[in-house]
């Protein structure tokens, strides 16, 4: 295959500097500034894409978290306003079909309603803007390219599908001592090697969330949601924060039967473990350790206030209407029953429902009870 273009600069960096770690290689692969997979304005998701999100399969599921939102909202007595932000906001989808239902079904809330949506591609924020201006919202939306930019707000940080798309450490256990992976050039091709451990954190994050790490088996290091999560509470006055996201909690994710850890490549809606073959035109991504989220917001002073699976959240959203969001205006036959699949996907256990977990912190709010994980209490009150 023809080298990318961040394939020819990966290379020419190793040439001359020697191995790097994957962490750095997987930056540069994801936010490289000209090649970067999130930067350079590729299409990602949907049919033309690498993958399907949430928001891609049906604007149901930014109909039933806007009525979450509302409920967040009422539970801190309407603020005004109240400040939604979505962090890596993609193609807009979600954008448009949360403030547009919120617009019809939701006016109160939709009237203190500020939106934010943080988005680093340039060329990206352009077509969301060109998106909510068509749909008649984009008065509603700020655009920003980082989360810097933002003052401190009241209301919610919310993100789908982007922790796992922060740059990870690998690994492992050889010769009975933990060794880290790194990537090296030979030829015209990328390969990697095991190598010391590049920071002391890395070690001391597999030995808090990974231990023991049995011999041959390869485990992530996600310190970047580690500062992430800094960094919303830093912004956040009062609030929540909401995180969409596949994954678990860390006993469920470095066990014997995940012996190459989480780590995945995405391109074509096909997944494999090739990594080096096209830089810059696949996705990296790792499962979310929720585990370490919560540890890490607990010390910024953010209260876990919920955990469940995206089939439990949308479901216990959806109950009390029978999910008739699903459904629009003078749908046909055959749109309700693709409507009807499309619901399907987004909370099949098999799929979707269940590898997806959604992690509610909060700030400020006294033992705030939300719908969208009564399911869990329902499920606790019934072990006591």
């Amino acid at each position: 295959m023809t080298h990318t273009p961040l394939k020819t600069f990966i290379l020419g960096t190793l040439r001359r500097n020697g191995p790097m770690t994957f962490e750095r290689y997987m930056a540069l692969c994801l936010y490289h500034p000209e090649h970067g997979y999130y930067t350079q304005g590729r299409e990602r998701t949907g049919v033309e894409g690498d993958y399907f999100t949430s928001p891609d399969l049906h604007p149901v599921f930014a109909r039933l978290v806007a009525r979450q939102a509302a409920e967040m909202w009422n539970a801190m007595r309407g603020p005004r306003p109240f400040t939604w932000v979505e962090m890596g906001a993609g193609r807009g989808l979600f954008a448009s079909d949360f403030l547009g239902w919120s617009a019809s079904a939701l006016p109160e809330f939709f009237a203190a309603l500020e939106y934010v949506a943080i988005e680093p591609g340039a060329d990206q924020r352009q077509r969301i803007e060109a998106r909510l201006a068509n749909a008649g919202v984009g008065n509603k939306v700020r655009l920003l390219a980082n989360l810097e930019e933002l003052a401190p707000v009241t209301g919610c940080f919310f993100s789908n599908e982007l922790v796992d798309a922060f740059p990870v450490n690998v690994v492992t256990r050889t010769g009975g001592r933990l060794k880290e992976i790194y990537v090296t050039a030979e030829g015209d091709d990328l390969r990697e090697k095991t190598g010391p451990i590049s920071d002391p954190a890395v070690a001391a994050y597999v030995a808090r969330y990974a231990h023991p790490l049995d011999e041959g088996h390869r485990v992530e290091v996600n310190r970047h949601a580690h500062t992430w999560i800094q960094s919303v509470a830093a912004k956040l006055r009062q609030g929540f924060v909401l995180t969409i996201d596949y994954g678990d909690m860390a006993n469920r994710l470095s066990t014997p039967d995940r012996p190459h850890g989480t780590l995945l490549a995405y391109h074509g809606h096909t997944a494999d473990e090739d990594y080096f073959t096209a830089p810059g035109e696949t996705d990296l991504t790792a499962h979310v350790n929720f585990t370490a989220l919560i540890d890490a917001g607990n010390a910024e002073g953010l209260e876990h206030a919920g955990f469940t699976t995206q089939e439990k959240f949308l479901l216990a959203l959806g109950e009390a209407t029978q999910f008739s969001d699903v459904y629009d205006a003078d749908q046909t036959e055959a749109e309700m029953l693709n409507a009807r699949l499309k619901l399907k996907r987004l909370i099949s256990p098999e799929g979707m429902g269940n590898i997806f977990k959604v992690l509610v912190q909060q700030r400020g709010i006294s033992k705030p009870e939300l719908t969208g994980w009564k399911f869990e209490r329902h499920k606790a009150v019934s072990r006591s």
